[in-house]
């Protein structure tokens, strides 16, 4: 396991370097061919920006070296999840879901409002605070490594994706990409691209289906994101609430420590002791809370995420059957004028083939999917129980031990 070497700038997380811990936060079940192993076994983050290490070993003869290192920031990573979604080639492919934005507000916020408070507390309480705002911003900047990471490994597992021309520039070229963000003409075009396909949407919904197949993948999808969704939520709810009892023993154990200064009689040690106890609930509580926002949490995420990437795979599908039929209600009226009928029937071919090829590699990536997820679900869920128990047994063991030293008194 590497070793996290935090260094940080009076309390602002101004500078963070991390040498990346391997425990992942997700589990996607990638089948690791051994020809292409990619990781991220370094990032700098300087504010809002993040500089990953990606390292690669290789056998295959496309790449010039066998093992090399490049430097790649956010928006590197985000130019190469639109140039495989633009890719008419990969319209009945998953895309593995872009990495979400670094975002370190929450943790930033609340170390300012606690250098606010700070007179409002004893120093020992503002120590301990300040270590666990630490830990969480590790925590969230160890995320945002582990998600990167796992976007290319995702690409890298792929049998086509894996061999995309842009990618492999993205592995390789060992100078900066200068991937600029986009502009205001092409966020604009972008919003008025969503928009176009929400009235697609609703144009391609009367298209009826043909194979039960995707009919029975679409409702499964849009009721399976619906409950994801609600369970995120749930999730995030649970972590902020163990996240909260840790803090609360915090302010506990330092009362408690506090009274016990004061105290000239046999109470002391007690007191003492009980302040020692609930510093230690403290530290279990964060485990409790940082184990489950990595096993359940993050997988929640994840898997929004990749449910939607399938459902735009859904509606790429449904886009082509519908291309489909008009071309075919194009060739009857051609026919009818007896009009330009050798374009329209070229063009009705183009659109079946299109739309056979969509449904074909869309049935292997979707049944993909599903066994993808359940050895996902099924591996997170195992570890979190191990986890919990641990810790319960762990909490048991503590009280158990200071009762005893209690009674000895």
């Amino acid at each position: 396991m590497s070793i996290i070497k935090p260094s940080f700038k009076n309390t602002g997380f101004n500078k963070l370097c991390l040498s990346y811990c391997r425990l992942r936060s997700v589990s996607v079940d990638l089948n690791h061919d051994a020809s292409l192993l990619i990781d991220i076994p370094d990032a700098l983050c300087e504010r809002d920006k993040v500089k990953f290490t990606v390292h690669t070993k290789t056998t295959l003869s496309s790449f010039q070296k066998p093992d090399f290192s490049v430097p790649r920031q956010h928006e590197d990573f985000i130019w190469l999840h639109d140039t495989l979604v633009e890719t008419e080639d990969y319209a009945g492919l998953i895309i593995p879901p872009a990495p979400p934005k670094p975002d370190f507000d929450s943790p930033r916020d609340k170390m300012h409002k606690l250098g606010e408070g700070e007179a409002t507390m004893t120093k020992e309480e503002y120590t301990k605070m300040k270590q666990e705002l630490e830990a969480e911003y590790l925590a969230v900047f160890k995320k945002t490594v582990q998600v990167h990471e796992i976007f290319l490994q995702r690409l890298s597992s792929h049998p086509v994706l894996s061999k995309d021309r842009n990618f492999q520039i993205f592995l390789e070229y060992d100078q900066d990409l200068s991937v600029r963000r986009k502009n205001a003409k092409e966020m604009f075009g972008g919003f008025f691209k969503n928009m176009v396909k929400s009235a697609d949407e609703v144009l391609i919904s009367g298209v009826k289906e043909v194979d039960d197949f995707f009919e029975q993948e679409k409702t499964f999808l849009l009721d399976y994101y619906s409950k994801i969704k609600d369970s995120t939520a749930k999730a995030e709810k649970m972590t902020r609430a163990h996240k909260n009892i840790a803090d609360d023993y915090i302010h506990i154990s330092a009362t408690l420590n506090s009274l016990a200064a004061d105290d000239m009689t046999a109470n002391k040690k007690n007191l003492e002791k009980l302040s020692d106890l609930f510093e230690k609930f403290r530290k279990v509580e964060g485990r409790v809370a940082s184990d489950q926002d990595l096993k359940l949490t993050e997988l929640l995420r994840y898997y929004m995420r990749d449910i939607q990437a399938a459902k735009d795979l859904l509606y790429r599908r449904a886009r082509a059957l519908a291309d489909y039929e008009n071309s075919n209600k194009a060739l009857d009226k051609a026919r009818l004028k007896s009009k330009d009928i050798p374009q329209a029937e070229e063009h009705q071919r183009q659109c079946l083939q299109k739309f056979d090829k969509l449904s074909e590699s869309g049935k292997k990536e979707l049944t993909s999917f599903k066994g993808r997820r359940v050895v996902a679900f099924r591996k997170n869920f195992i570890e979190m129980a191990e986890l919990e128990i641990k810790h319960a047994k762990n909490s048991v063991a503590l009280l158990q031990g200071c009762i005893e030293l209690l009674k000895s008194n």
